[in-house]
């Protein structure tokens, strides 16, 4: 492969976007000291080529120092602010900005690699901002999930309007182990529903579980029911429950509920049903947004007898289609662009 040195050091991004995508697949969670060290590296190879540009060989204000400048000024002043203004409005996680800021950093322009005989990429847009190309890339992959999603439910035979357009009916059985949000509440359709993140906090700092919540929804829907609490984690699937106590209360033994029939609540508010303003308190009201006539209306729809399934708004992974667009961006190109002029030749 012929390539610059500083080009060929910038390929390190691709097996840990891989990485990345794998990990977000399993968890919803990356690690935040990934991507340090590459900003780190993106900021020496810039100041690296820009001392090439910039050397002897190539005067200041020549045409191509000039465009590099450029290129690098729309990556870092554009890219990284919008990255950031996206998760700041709810569009993706945190860690995905993370992602596309190192990205408009460590690759702001495009890289030439010459291969058998061949060049890649294949395709350049002419603005030739390398982190852009990758955004382009990710929206366009991004887009075709929505379709896949209601062609799968259409194939299926899963066909509620307007729930199918945006989630998949899920074994309430399996949410333990889902990501996304609950797309309905016990009387419609939802695109604001419970994060399934949150539930299982709920379920971990209270010490059960759903199956448990459904075989008896009576006692669980009973704040006095509630004798001791646990860590209830950041609901993340991989997370092993920590099932040492953080809390206990004065309300009695579950022995004593039972022969009170459950209606000598002691110090306990016996108007929070399911114990959900306490939860919440209990986590800073730090439960993905939740609250708590929004967890009790979840609560009463997962413990109804006759659901067996809910809809669910999976959630994206996005480091997928990132990981995706970095490497058709590598090799092919811009995809947009490409798009355009296949549709004008």
């Amino acid at each position: 492969m012929i390539a610059s040195i500083s080009d060929l050091l910038r390929l390190c991004i691709m097996p840990i976007l891989v990485w990345a995508a794998w990990r977000d697949v399993k968890t919803r969670r990356l690690p935040s000291y990934l991507w340090p060290p590459l900003v780190m590296l993106g900021v020496v190879l810039l100041v690296w080529d820009t001392s090439v540009y910039f050397s002897g060989l190539s005067p200041i204000y020549t045409p191509i120092a000039i465009a590099f400048l450029f290129r690098v000024s729309v990556s870092c002043l554009i890219i990284i602010p919008l990255s950031y203004g996206l998760w700041a409005i709810g569009g993706f996680g945190g860690a995905d900005a993370k992602v596309l800021m190192t990205l408009a950093i460590l690759i702001p322009t495009v890289p030439i690699y010459q291969f058998l005989g061949m060049t890649f990429p294949v395709v350049t847009a002419p603005l030739g901002v390398f982190s852009l190309t990758i955004l382009t890339n990710t929206v366009v992959l991004t887009a075709a999930y929505p379709i896949n999603l209601i062609l799968h439910n259409i194939t299926d035979r899963v066909w509620e309007f307007p729930a199918a357009l945006f989630a998949r009916p899920v074994s309430i059985d399996d949410l333990n182990t889902e990501h996304g949000q609950l797309a309905e509440t016990s009387d419609r359709i939802t695109r604001n529903g419970i994060d399934l993140d949150a539930l299982r906090m709920y379920l971990r700092w209270r010490g059960t579980t759903l199956s448990a919540i459904r075989e008896s929804p009576t006692t669980h829907r009973n704040p006095a029911s509630i004798i001791q609490t646990y860590a209830p984690t950041d609901g993340a699937v991989s997370i092993t429950p920590d099932r040492s106590s953080v809390e206990r209360t004065s309300a009695k033994s579950h022995t004593d509920m039972r022969s009170s029939n459950l209606t000598d609540f002691d110090s306990v508010d016996a108007t929070d049903v399911w114990g959900a303003d306490r939860f919440l308190e209990a986590v800073n009201h730090r439960a993905y947004g939740s609250s708590p006539t929004q967890l009790r209306d979840t609560l009463t729809l997962l413990s109804a007898p006759d659901r067996q399934t809910v809809w669910v708004s999976p959630g994206i992974p996005f480091l997928v289609p990132i990981c995706l667009g970095t490497v058709i961006a590598f090799t092919y190109g811009d995809i947009l662009f490409g798009l355009v002029i296949s549709l004008y030749m």
